[in-house]
């Protein structure tokens, strides 16, 4: 439990403390040392090891909300340039994506989609019939419409957060991985931490990006918002002939898969798992790896009897809304929130960051934040009443996912 609590000795004294090694906490860690601020990053495992890094690395432009379009396409800047702003590479691969429906009702959803990504720039192209069949002779029958933007890509995700940690330290910045904070109090202009095994840490800014811990911290400074801990289903397949380039994605969501170069097939898919009551992994059942596999036969018959060599999963943060939390905090100056990345957190990664850093800087940004405010959840319904809920309940908000 993470509580709002006294601390004793103070040290380690820094210009930001950030909470946890995600993504988006690394990411912004990145863009203050880079403006000159000594920044302290604390994580309770290992940087990149929760969703950062066991996600689908899908780097997915079309689909989203039409709010997160400038966000997302800041992002994509980040992902193109990514070695030269962060000095390591992290697969980065423009392969392009394609969206497939097999009902009326996806077809309906496939359109509109398609229109939101036209209005915001992108080229997309929607295939039917025997235009279909042409362009994509592996799907079967099952699929009725598709639509495919060349400007999609894909990244590793095991190597993206750490790479940008390694170039925050190199600016100077510190980070302390197993390291779990009990307690955080405001005194005065400070924020002051201690950690389960006695550490003091002091800094007047602190940045909340525990990911699917952080609503327990944005609580104890008295926001509550309607976070919930899930993660994704996926599973890799043995190697084989390297045949597909484009991420594929059903827009009822029940396939999403992607080769990579060295053959192998990566699979996510919906409904999403909870994950388990400690908060530390996501258990995925059985039965899920199994519809998985038979989702692969059902639109790709040609890997039908593909073999599965490994099934894992993560621990996301989602919100009701689908949308991140990236804002300061509405009742304690100094505290900032960037968590609830939804399940496409990981390509605005690099955004969020660095538009956060310029909140906390004073400085301006060329896109939007307000959709991202924690106010928005004012009004909300408590998250242990939402973690309460049957994930799969909420599938079709996640399904443009």
């Amino acid at each position: 439990m993470f509580l709002a609590g006294r601390s004793k000795t103070v040290c380690r004294k820094q210009d930001a403390i950030i909470i946890g090694g995600g993504l988006f906490g690394v990411s912004t860690a990145y863009f203050l040392a880079k403006a000159g601020w000594s920044v302290q990053l604390i994580e309770r495992g290992f940087v990149g090891a929760a969703s950062s890094g066991a996600n689908f690395g899908g780097l997915r432009l079309q689909g989203r909300a039409l709010e997160q379009y400038p966000l997302s396409l800041l992002a994509q800047d980040y992902w193109e340039n990514f070695e030269q702003e962060f000095g390591s590479p992290c697969e980065y691969e423009r392969n392009g994506m394609i969206y497939i429906a097999h009902s009326d009702k996806g077809r309906e959803k496939l359109l509109h989609y398609a229109e939101n990504s036209r209005q915001c720039g992108l080229t997309i192209k929607v295939w039917e019939g025997g235009e279909l069949r042409r362009n994509l002779p592996w799907l079967s029958r099952e699929g009725i419409i598709a639509s495919y933007s060349s400007a999609c890509a894909v990244a590793n995700p095991r190597l993206a957060t750490p790479a940008i940690a390694r170039s925050f330290k190199k600016m100077g910045g510190t980070i302390v991985e197993n390291c779990r904070i009990e307690q955080a109090r405001k005194d005065g202009n400070s924020f002051e931490l201690s950690s389960a095994d006695g550490q003091k840490f002091s800094a007047p800014v602190l940045v909340n990006a525990a990911g699917g811990w952080a609503g327990n911290i944005a609580e104890a400074f008295g926001e509550t918002v309607p976070l919930f801990r899930a993660g994704p289903p996926q599973f890799v397949t043995e190697p084989l002939p390297y045949v597909l380039k484009p991420s594929v994605y059903t827009i009822e969501g029940d396939l999403i898969i992607r080769q990579i170069s060295r053959g192998n097939f990566i699979f996510a898919g919906y409904p999403r798992t909870m994950s388990n009551e400690d908060g530390k992994h996501t258990f995925v059942p059985p039965a899920k790896t199994r519809n998985g596999m038979q989702a692969i036969g059902q639109y790709i018959p040609a890997l039908k009897n593909a073999e599965v060599i490994r099934v894992w999963s993560g621990v996301e943060g989602y919100l009701p809304d689908m949308l991140p939390i990236v804002s300061a905090s509405e009742t304690t100056p100094g505290l900032f929130h960037a968590f609830g990345g939804s399940g496409g957190g990981f390509q605005i990664g690099p955004a969020v960051g660095f538009c956060l850093s310029n909140m906390i800087l004073g400085r301006p940004n060329d896109v939007a934040m307000e959709p991202y405010s924690i106010c928005r959840f004012k009004s909300e319904i408590k998250a242990s009443d939402k973690l309460n809920l049957e994930f799969d309940n909420v599938q079709s908000k996640a399904q443009h996912l």
